[in-house]
């Protein structure tokens, strides 16, 4: 049985200022888990005694269980309410953190990477608890702010991380993670009101580990499949395996009675179509991290790098996290007269836009900034029409679940985007000082691919439904209703 009434008024909290930053605040914190590791990584196999192809499982790790953690987490989330599985969520990324902090071996650390992944729920979870206790007339920019929070933390964790790991021993990293977990943690649990579970379904163990095993054959063969060889037995051999455990799971999901993914809701044109826009913005968000940096950092002697420190790429990457946090505000605002699926178009515009000229933007650090910023600003729209958007479609009893495939959609893009981009600039190279890095062509045409991606998101966009003739009028009337004494 599915519980889709509005939430009460006694619901909602009388201090939605105070719940609105605590849960963005908590949403940057854990987006910093995805950039934490980036200044170790060519540093990663001296200190943990190991091979290049070992030391990338720290990396690995944290996506494969961010990304089934999200939507298991989710659901459980409809189940028993968000509340505690946010706290949850936040004590298992302190425990990682701390295990990572206290350790130099290569197998701790990956398992505390893989537990600091727990904590990308928190987002999808943040969403629904918004959705049920902030009033009608801040709910939109409130979810749009809490979307936003993975690419601001992405992008303030790179100077942050810098910082600390310029300054003091690469543990540091993870006692700070850990001190932010742990903040989480009783802020979540002081301040994040009890939500009643939304759902009184239960869970689905058999779907949750059809699920689980689906994404990590896949992902890893994403992630791993340059560096085994995109023809390679082991590649081609998983993702056969994931085809097979996702037609599985989906025949699955159509039978048992309370299943893990509502398929049925899932396939859905609104739903479909938003989290298809999701993959390409993904895609777009994450190659700005893995090309914009590429030039600040390469050796002028290129002839287009130029030059700049680990920090001070940083610090120049910095503002586009900043945008994304400012520009979510206004984008609700337009959201809220032109309507979501206007401001999915209208972001994605602007990314592929910014994306062409950053092929004019390359010349200076200053010119890199700007390119930065207009690209956050298109995602900044995105991702703040994306909880709008999927929340219209589904019931209130699988808000938290639906959140956590699109957030998982963005993981995806984002999973995608490493591969091919990666693939892309170490395909096409030069030689300098002996040392092979990418080549302007190879550079130009990963920013002609990031603004494929999302000119392809516009694309998708503009075949998600329109509201029928006066569904708007009528939410509106409902939402004044249910904010009424």
């Amino acid at each position: 049985m599915r519980r889709s009434a509005a939430p009460s008024e006694t619901e909602r909290t009388r201090h939605p200022a105070v719940l609105i930053a605590v849960l963005a605040a908590a949403g940057i914190s854990v987006s910093l888990m995805q950039t934490l590791m980036i200044p170790l990584i060519p540093e990663l196999p001296v200190l943990l005694h190991t091979g290049p192809a070992n030391a990338s499982w720290t990396i690995t790790a944290t996506l494969l269980v961010g990304a089934v953690a999200t939507p298991v987490f989710g659901r459980l989330g409809d189940l028993y309410g968000p509340r505690p599985i946010l706290i949850a969520c936040a004590a298992l990324l302190t425990a990682g953190s701390l295990l990572a902090a206290v350790t130099s071996e290569l197998l701790p650390l990956i398992v505390g990477r893989g537990l600091q992944g727990f904590g990308l729920p928190i987002i999808p979870l943040g969403i629904s608890v918004l959705r049920a206790a902030v009033p009608p007339e801040r709910v939109g920019a409130a979810m749009g702010l809490m979307s936003s929070s993975l690419g601001v933390g992405g992008a303030m964790g790179l100077p942050l991380s810098a910082i600390i790991a310029q300054n003091f021993d690469w543990h540091m990293l993870f006692w700070v993670s850990a001190g932010l977990g742990a903040g989480a943690l009783l802020l979540f649990a002081f301040l994040v009101p009890h939500i009643p579970a939304s759902s009184s379904e239960r869970l689905d163990p058999l779907g949750a580990l059809g699920l689980a095993a689906g994404l990590s054959a896949l992902l890893v063969a994403i992630t791993k499949g340059s560096g085994w060889g995109w023809t390679s037995a082991m590649t081609l051999g998983l993702f056969a395996a994931s085809a097979v455990i996702f037609v599985l799971f989906g025949v699955w999901q159509f039978r048992v009675p309370s299943p893990t993914v509502d398929l049925r809701t899932t396939i859905r044109r609104p739903v479909l179509t938003t989290n298809l826009a999701s993959i390409a913005v993904g895609f777009s968000l994450f190659a700005m991290s893995l090309i914009a940096p590429q030039i600040l950092e390469l050796p002028l002697e290129t002839g287009y790098g130029l030059g700049q420190s680990l920090l001070t790429t940083g610090l120049w990457m910095a503002p586009g996290g900043l945008t994304m946090m400012l520009v979510s505000p206004v984008a609700a605002r337009i959201a809220g007269t032109r309507g979501p699926r206007f401001t999915l178009i209208v972001g994605s515009a602007i990314v592929a836009g910014g994306y062409l000229a950053g092929l004019f933007l390359m010349n200076s650090a200053w010119q890199l900034c700007v390119f930065n910023v207009l690209v956050s600003v298109g995602v900044g729209f995105a991702f703040s029409s994306l909880p709008a958007l999927i929340n219209a479609a589904v019931p209130v009893s699988e808000t938290a679940a639906a959140n956590g495939i699109n957030a998982l959609a963005r993981s995806l893009g984002t999973s995608i985007s490493s591969a091919v981009i990666g693939a892309v600039l170490a395909g096409m190279t030069i030689t300098v000082a002996g040392h092979e890095v990418p080549s302007l062509a190879g550079l130009q045409a990963a920013l002609i691919i990031a603004a494929s991606a999302a000119a392809l998101a516009a694309l998708i966009a503009l075949a998600i439904p329109k509201p029928a003739p006066g569904e708007d009028g009528a939410q509106r009337k409902l939402a004044t209703a249910r904010s009424a004494p």
